[in-house]
């Protein structure tokens, strides 16, 4: 298995997560800033430690976290839209890249095999 940075899914939510940064880089409503950020920061960050762990369970764990950080980052993206804190073009572009990433976690999760937890001691 590749490391977490040969991985496109990685590699595309790290970019949305750095375009949040800047995009937002002037938004007074820090409350907003700070949520949306930290939920687009964690897709990435997610994908790493979970394919950085040694069984697939523990990996299919964090993958399945970083997929409910893409709904958590688009349900924040539509909000920002509707609050008028993003303009909408820039929030469709954010959902819709969210939902590719979120589908590209799923099949990331389904190519790891059969889920097993991780072995004991006894």
């Amino acid at each position: 298995m590749p490391g977490f940075e040969d991985l496109e899914v990685w590699r595309k939510s790290v970019d949305l997560s750095a375009a949040v940064y800047q995009a937002l880089r002037d938004c007074r409503d820090f409350t907003f800033k700070d949520q949306i950020c930290r939920s687009a920061l964690s897709m990435p960050s997610n994908i790493a430690e979970g394919m950085e762990r040694e069984s697939v369970a523990d990996q299919a764990r964090f993958l399945d976290y970083a997929r409910g950080s893409s709904g958590e980052f688009r349900t924040q993206a539509i909000v920002g839209q509707k609050a008028f804190l993003l303009a909408p073009e820039l929030a469709e572009v954010w959902i819709q890249e969210s939902r590719r990433i979120s589908a590209m976690i799923q099949g990331l999760i389904r190519s790891l095999g059969p889920r097993r937890p991780p072995k004991t001691a006894n």
